[in-house]
């Protein structure tokens, strides 16, 4: 009796790595996703960038040390790209289109010019320490008249106010106590006291000051033949200069002396009136003293406290 044999099969699974279920497949399909977005966003930058732009990011890809070296200026045109090849895409002037709307990228604004601002906010500061400097040698002057009894009885004829350009003294004649004789420039006795003591009060300040003669209508009745208004108003007012130097005034702070006759009177009702006869003294402020030093040609450009701004042409009547 034979006995069947049975063959043995041994069967051995190859096992393969992935398949339809590895991962291999997801790192390619990244790798093509993030190769798509960096196109699109190159294709969304081409096209919100202008020419000009265009032509300095082709600038500098063709010679990146010479746009490196220059700032950052592309060669015939100025572009907006920066040291380091990147570009600022605020200051572009293109357009961006949404859809079918068309939105303008505003241009990057310019910063302010911080020097000239900086400039004009000290310039301010200093007028308002001007001007309040100006206000305390006031007080100082009106303390002085009521502490001086010689001063205290011209209170009346003594008129002091801050005007735009600057601080203005006004000495003006009363019907009974003139500052000067008739058709003279000689200061009365108690006219030299009040120049002088005034004279000293200003060098509290390092302004400039100006001198300002005035009359009133009437002709001048001296007897000097072509000897007007206009010399005797001039005279007076440098008279009035010298007073106040020898008073004590520092000379240097003289910037002008000037007749000015019976063209701007006080007491416009009254041309004859003593009140037009005056001698102005005004404590500068730097912008006016800057004013008056500008020339416009041959004449000289002056700022007057009552007036504004006249010009004398030099040798013109009043002028020194």
């Amino acid at each position: 009796m034979s006995e069947d044999v049975r063959p043995i099969v041994i069967k051995r699974i190859k096992k393969t790595a992935g398949g339809h279920h590895g991962g291999a497949w997801k790192i390619a399909y990244a790798d093509f996703v993030t190769a798509m977005m960096a196109f699109f966003l190159l294709m969304w930058l081409l096209g919100s960038t202008s020419k000009g732009d265009l032509k300095g990011l082709a600038d500098y890809f063709l010679n990146p040390l010479k746009v490196s070296m220059s700032g950052g200026s592309g060669a015939g045109d100025a572009t907006s790209i920066i040291k380091g090849g990147g570009k600022d895409l605020t200051e572009s002037s293109g357009q961006v289109k949404k859809g079918n709307v068309e939105a303008k990228v505003e241009t990057k604004k310019k910063a302010p010019d911080l020097k000239s601002a900086r400039d004009e906010q000290l310039r301010k500061e200093f007028e308002q320490r001007e001007k309040a400097s100006l206000r305390e040698l006031k007080k100082n002057i009106e303390k002085l008249i009521d502490n001086n009894s010689v001063l205290r009885q011209f209170k009346n004829q003594l008129l002091i106010d801050v005007t735009p350009e600057g601080l203005r003294i006004q000495i003006v004649d009363e019907k009974n106590r003139p500052m000067f004789d008739s058709s003279s420039s000689e200061p009365k006795p108690y006219s030299k006291v009040i120049l002088r003591e005034i004279g000293k009060a200003l060098n509290a300040v390092p302004n400039k000051v100006s001198f300002t003669g005035y009359t009133d209508a009437a002709q001048f009745s001296g007897r000097d033949k072509g000897f007007s208004n206009w010399e005797l108003s001039a005279n007076r007012a440098n008279s009035s200069r010298r007073e106040m130097i020898a008073g004590g005034m520092d000379e240097n702070k003289v910037l002008r002396v000037v007749g000015r006759a019976s063209t701007v009177l006080f007491d416009k009702n009254d041309p004859l009136g003593s009140s037009n006869r005056r001698i102005n003294i005004v404590v500068l402020n730097k912008r006016t003293e800057e004013a008056m030093l500008q020339e416009d040609g041959n004449a000289t450009v002056e700022i007057d406290a009552d007036s504004g701004v006249s010009v004398l042409s030099p040798g013109e009547p009043g002028a020194l």
